[in-house]
């Protein structure tokens, strides 16, 4: 029974070829099924492995990381339980000089177990970038390779080891050198993707440049090649996913990865697995195209958004692949929330062109099923699918009437309610550009969905992007004159209150601006400038924003000034000798002569 032979291992006065014997035929049991790893680790297996390894015999010693490195790489094993105590990690790092095999099973170790920053902090200040680089030239493929994941783990979406990588040199050599020669074409695929894998994660932080050759010229390559029909599925899925990574932030390496061998064409084949089974004999095949159909959509539609993200022609090129819409909007609807997700980022790169919004947008109804999609979705998909939104409510874009009609108003309000800042600040965009140029019934509309209350409660919001929006909403609601009046006639003074209290707070210069242009729409009312002439606290405002060090605040003010005096309105009159009682000429005199021209225009 395990327990027996745990005791063996454990038991100072047993043979070392038995306690040995124990290790290995535990290590056979752990390569059984997720069920027997389980077992083991109730019975505590980890502590009394780990705890053999301070034996000083090599092959015992061996055995134990044998058997651990089978244990750690199930699924089932946590990996917390290689940093419960701080000696474990320092007694690997040393007994990584021992001989070939305790390297191949710590690297392995190692990067099975190095999941997210604390992990790698944790092995990268115990030395691990020092000790394991020499690994990289051994003689032995397995360690050259087990260092090579070591690295791609260790380097992940982190800056300090990335920095370091840099530096790090081996027998002459620098690591993004050894890295480049190991992505050669006559290096075995799996070494190939997984040195394409460190040199992207040093480009995204910055530690090689975007331009450099080593990155344009090989890693780019390489990862494209991995995307071809040649390579196994699961390798086509991790080509273009670092691939994605890699260009997702940079424009010149987005049109470079464009025109490498028809990449965008190449990628429409992701979507045919499983693909037709003749035979029955096929089942197998099938069994595992299945299995990496999802992978192999959402690593399509996530390289598809990083190559759409900023350069209008690759956009184009995307949506006339074939049927590529089609393809999103499945996207959008299925199982999988791995693809639902990659599908909205594919929509939501996409939909940052006017031209496509107009077209291919349109025709295929995009709309539809983005509105399901916001139906009780998690918020990673929420914040992609809300900012797809604002895109399509924006002024030129044809969907904007039935997303109307479909209860987005409610929607969106709803979402400013939330505790995701990025949801707040979508939901609020998004009522800000439907807002815009609107007739009043939608206007009214979104001032009921919101309620006044609400809308205070975005007013002082600590976050200065959702009181920006908020104000742009404002501005925007309050443009036209009759429906100035009409929503001054109903919201006035809440609206007028909400105006005072940022010309009063903490704000920097571009809140005050805003604020200061909603009140001269007010100004253009024609019942509505009434609120402003008969608020003597308001004017006095606006006469010191007047005389302010900020030359755009000065002209925001003097637009309140002028609205409020055209003399072809009625009453201009008495609002004249108000303001000039209040000194406002005097003010506009001294303005008169300012060396900034737009002021002395004005």
């Amino acid at each position: 029974s395990v327990s027996r032979l745990l005791y063996l291992l454990q038991q100072e006065t047993s043979s070392t070829e038995l306690r040995t014997e124990c290790a290995v035929v535990l290590g056979s049991l752990a390569m059984g099924t997720e069920n027997n790893v389980k077992s083991l680790l109730d019975c505590h297996i980890i502590p009394a492995l780990l705890q053999g390894l301070l034996s000083p015999d090599l092959k015992f010693i061996e055995a134990c990381l044998r058997c651990l490195r089978t244990i750690f790489i199930s699924p089932v094993t946590p990996e917390d339980l290689l940093y419960t105590d701080a000696t474990v990690i320092s007694h690997l790092m040393a007994l990584l000089s021992r001989s070939r095999y305790t390297q191949e099973y710590i690297c392995q170790i190692f990067s099975h177990c190095c999941k997210g920053p604390d992990h790698q902090t944790i092995l990268f200040n115990h030395g691990a970038v020092q000790n394991i680089a020499h690994l990289l030239v051994s003689t032995s493929y397995k360690v050259r390779m087990q260092a090579l994941k070591c690295f791609s783990v260790l380097a992940f979406e982190n800056p300090q080891v990335s920095m370091t990588l840099v530096n790090v040199s081996v027998d002459g050599e620098l690591l993004p050198q050894i890295f480049v020669k190991m992505l050669q074409r006559d290096k075995p695929i799996e070494m190939q993707l997984t040195s394409a894998k460190c040199l992207t994660s040093m480009c995204r932080a910055g530690a090689i440049r975007t331009d450099d050759s080593c990155i344009v010229l090989k890693t780019l390559p390489c990862l494209v090649r991995m995307c071809s029909k040649e390579r196994l599925l699961e390798e086509r899925v991790e080509g273009a996913e670092t691939l994605a990574y890699l260009i997702e932030t940079d424009v010149e390496l987005q049109r470079i990865a464009s025109i490498t061998d028809h990449l965008i064409v190449m990628l429409a084949d992701y979507f045919k697995y499983p693909s037709s089974v003749s035979a029955i004999t096929d089942i197998k095949r099938l069994d595992h195209d299945l299995k990496h159909a999802h992978e192999l959509r959402q690593a399509a539609f996530k390289l598809y958004a990083s190559l759409g993200a900023n350069d209008e022609d690759i956009r184009k090129k995307i949506i006339e692949t074939e049927n590529m819409m089609d393809r999103i909007v499945n996207g959008l609807s299925e199982s999988s929330i791995k693809v639902r997700l990659a599908a909205v980022r594919c929509l939501h790169s996409l939909s940052r062109s006017v031209q496509q919004l107009r077209t291919s947008f349109q025709d295929h109804a995009v709309w539809k099923p983005l509105m399901k999609v916001l139906q009780n979705a998690p918020n990673e998909i929420l914040v992609v699918a809300s900012s797809t939104l604002c895109n399509l409510l924006l002024e030129f874009s044809p969907s904007k009437e039935p997303i109307l009609e479909s209860g987005a108003i409610e929607l969106l309000c709803s979402l400013t309610q939330s505790e995701n800042l990025a949801l707040r600040v979508n939901g609020i965009w998004a009522l800000m550009n439907m807002a815009f140029q609107a007739e009043q019934k939608i206007k009214s509309d979104i001032l009921r969905g919101l309620s006044t209350e609400q809308l205070f409660h975005l007013l002082s919001d600590t976050d200065v992007n959702v009181l920006m929006k908020t104000l742009g909403l404002l501005r925007n609601l309050l443009s036209t004159r009759p429906h100035i009046d009409h929503i001054m006639s109903t919201h006035g003074k809440q609206i007028m209150q909400a105006v005072t209290l940022i010309l009063e707070g903490e704000h920097n210069i571009e809140v005050k601006e805003q604020t200061l242009c909603i009140l001269a729409n007010i100004a253009d009312g024609t019942t509505a400038k009434e609120l402003i002439m008969t608020n003597d606290d308001i004017l006095q405002k606006i006469k010191y924003y007047m005389s302010h060090s900020n030359a755009k605040l000065q002209l925001a003010a003097m637009f309140c000034i002028s609205n409020l005096i055209w003399n072809e309105e009625e009453g201009s009159q008495e609002r004249q000798d108000k303001l000039r009682d209040m000194g406002i000429v005097d003010i506009l005199h001294k303005l008169s002569q300012s060396s900034d021209p737009n002021l002395c225009d004005k």
